[in-house]
Parts: structure tokens; sequence; C-alpha cells
């Protein structure tokens, strides 16, 4: 006659492992439910993320356009060439370091503009439009002032 004990025991055992891999699956499939809804979210919060920047880039432009004071310098549409720095610069005489220091610059910044690594901002195309007006002889007074 078998032990009443160990059959009782492995039946015991039995039906918890039953009820334990019941209680597992629910949370098995709340737990893939909750993975889906935080992709979901990630999505949606990259995608708003990405609006907000649109928008933001929108609004810059239209500030710029709507504000009085940048009028002035949009009405007149600078345009650069590389070359011709480098050309202004060459037939002045003038060091990189020193015509920077007139736009209000580097020197190294006017290097990256002549290799055309980098393109001047609005404000320094009107410093560099400023400078090209300047004789030579104004140019020499305004580098032995700085």
């Amino acid at each position: 006659m078998p032990n009443i004990a160990s059959i009782l025991k492995a039946e015991i055992s039995r039906v918890a492992r039953k009820e334990v891999r019941a209680e597992i699956e629910t949370l098995k499939k709340a737990s893939v439910a909750h993975r889906a809804s935080i992709a979901e979210l990630r999505r949606q919060m990259s995608a708003l993320e990405k609006e907000i920047r649109r928008v933001a880039k929108g609004a810059t432009r239209t500030t710029a356009a709507a504000d009085p004071v940048n009028e002035e310098t949009t009405d007149t549409k600078r345009r650069f060439s590389a070359s011709r720095l480098a050309t202004h610069r060459s037939k002045l005489g003038l060091s990189a370091a020193s015509y920077g220091q007139l736009v209000g610059v580097s020197g190294q910044t006017i290097y990256h503009w002549e290799q055309g690594k980098a393109r001047p901002r609005a404000t320094q195309l009107e410093n560099l439009a400023a400078v090209r007006g300047l004789g030579a002889r104004e140019i020499a007074q305004r580098l032995s002032e700085k």
C-alpha cells in the first residue's frame, strides 16, 4: 500500500504548479499588453517631437520675417562665395586672423568659410559686406584700433 503522505504531497505540488501556471499566464498577457502600449506611446512621442521641431523651425522663420528689426537685413539677400572671400582677403594681404578680427569672428572661422566647410550666418554676412565696402586705409585704421 502506497504511503498516503507521499501521494498527498505529490497531489498538492501538482495542484500548486497548475495554479502558478495559470497566474503566470495572466501576468504574461498583461506584460505583453503593457509592452505594446509602451511601444505605441514611444511612437506617438517621437511623432510629436518631430512635429514640435517642424513647428519651431517654421516659427523662427516667421518671427524673423515679422520682426521689423530683421526686415532691413532680410530685404537685401546676401550671397556668399568662399572663393571671393579668399580672393578679397589675399588682395588686401591680410591673415585670416586679421580678417576675422574685422568681421568679428576667429581666424579659424575664416579658414572654414574659405574652404567651404562652413557658411556664415546672416549677421556675419552683413559684417562681411561691410568689410568688403572698406578701403585698404580704413581697414588698416580699424586693425590698428583693435
